[in-house]
């Protein structure tokens, strides 16, 4: 492959097209089907996979068909089939639906109105993951340009992936004997260390999501008149969660929710934590003016992959300031997300909790844990190395800097699945998800010079997989 050949090719793609394709997708307001169960009636996911679908087939890829697979009530999937010079499988993955707007936007940015500046590309769901089906297509054109060959290539984008993927198994039940066998699972949707280096991601933690309601009465009551006779549905809340949760540390102090973190891990996450320094924690938007956490880089970096965390994401029962009269309230409800290690047992963690939670019930309180969801994390299997000169070789030339690996603390639930199916696969995780970058949250932005990188190396990657010995 001539690599300025290669660089001129996608860099042009993504000025000329790939960007002003992002601008009108980051409009489409598609959100993932568990923040917007009226879907099918909003018409977004049809929109957003129907722009996709008009662009891919302007793109000049030989024998490439494709289709938007339908399955009824399910978001629709986009898959494409691209013959190669081998029998080789590679599939190439990425999603295109939305996490919700979130709230604390800069007052310049929208997430629904793209917006470029220090170049960056503002607006949610570039990042998350619209790119993925313009950077799979546009390095599988750069090779094709140059008439260098490549294995039969199969892309699927799902509009579900925010929401667990729970329509995907569905479709890959459907599409299975047109996937085949995959021997390299590409993966454009996770992060990057930083915007320096190509990484590729090693493991991910799994999922643990669900409903912790306490009720005390059927009615709110006037707090002074019920106060020190009946407990505060609050305070029975902090209780269950000191059961699962050191409030000083953050631990998590169910055994079962813990796996023991290989070897090899560590000094993946040392070599990352020797490289990325203090931006291992300076990256995120802190309330204080000088963050000094105590654990250093590396530890940070194995609580985020390896250790299980976690987070109240929501909840009900608590009214809004302006409306928060004297009244002690009838009951209160937390949404609660466990972040796994790679190796855990999802469905054993949930039973772990619920046990925890709802056993021994404190005095005059119902309880509840409702299980919305679990998600098995990922732990990659042992990079060929093939693969690993090649990633080495692709961020030299792209970004002369070596490549470096990485586990992510967030879940992709289509890796799971995969790992499982295709044993033997080798797996290339890597994405846009950068410092600051802020999937999910406010000011979500993708890097475009990275983004055309990252396209780059992913077409060295591809080459080399049809030159492996």
């Amino acid at each position: 492959m001539d690599i300025q050949k290669t660089k001129e090719f996608v860099n042009k793609t993504w000025d000329d097209s790939i960007i002003p394709e992002l601008c009108e997708y980051i409009k489409v307001r598609n959100k993932s089907p568990i923040f917007d169960p009226d879907w099918e009636k909003h018409g977004y996911m049809e929109e957003a996979v129907g722009m996709f679908e008009k662009w891919c087939r302007q793109q000049e890829i030989k024998g490439m068909q494709l289709e938007i697979v339908r399955l009824e009530g399910r978001t629709p999937i986009l898959f494409i089939d691209i013959p190669g010079a081998s029998d080789d499988v590679v599939l190439l993955y990425g999603h295109y639906d939305k996490q919700p707007e979130f709230t604390g936007w800069d007052d310049d940015l929208d997430p629904w109105e793209p917006v470029i500046k220090d170049g960056k590309l503002y607006g949610r769901g570039g990042a998350d993951d619209g790119y993925a089906v313009f950077g799979s297509l546009t390095a599988i054109r750069a090779l094709q340009e140059q008439g260098i060959d490549h294995a039969h290539c199969i892309v699927l984008i799902e509009g579900c992936e925010e929401s667990g993927s729970f329509d995907l198994p569905y479709y890959i039940e459907k599409l299975g004997d047109r996937i085949g066998s995959p021997d390299l699972v590409i993966c454009l949707d996770a992060e990057c260390g930083n915007y320096d280096q190509f990484w590729c991601t090693t493991s991910l933690r799994g999922n643990l999501t669900g409903t912790l309601n306490v009720e005390v009465l059927t009615e709110g009551v006037h707090s002074g008149s019920a106060g020190g006779i009946v407990p505060s549905s609050f305070r029975v809340l902090r209780q269950l969660l000191g059961r699962i949760e050191d409030e000083t540390s953050g631990k998590i102090l169910l055994d079962v929710l813990h796996e023991e973190i290989p070897e090899q891990r560590k000094q993946q996450a040392r070599l990352a934590a020797e490289v990325l320094g203090d931006s291992v924690y300076r990256k995120y938007p802190w309330a204080v003016a000088d963050p000094a956490p105590t654990e250093s880089p590396y530890e940070l970096l194995l609580n985020n992959t390896w250790r299980p965390a976690l987070t109240v994401t929501g909840a009900d029962g608590l009214p809004a300031l302006v409306n928060a009269g004297n009244v002690l309230l009838p009951g209160t409800t937390l949404k609660l997300s466990f972040r796994l290690p790679p190796a855990c047992d999802a469905d054993k963690a949930a039973r772990a909790v619920k046990n925890a939670l709802e056993g021994n019930v404190p005095p005059l309180s119902v309880v509840r844990f409702d299980v919305e969801s679990t998600m098995a994390g990922w732990n990659a299997p042992e990079v060929a190395a093939w693969l690993e000169a090649s990633m080495q070789r692709a961020s030299q030339d792209f970004f002369s800097q070596p490549s470096m690996y990485m586990g992510t603390g967030g879940t992709i639930p289509f890796m799971g699945m995969l790992g499982e199916k295709f044993p033997e696969a080798q797996f290339l995780v890597t994405g846009l998800l950068g410092p600051k970058s802020n999937a999910h949250g406010p000011n979500e932005f993708l890097h475009i010079e990275t983004g055309k990188r990252l396209t780059c190396c992913v077409a060295q990657v591809l080459e080399d997989h049809f030159k492996r010995p």
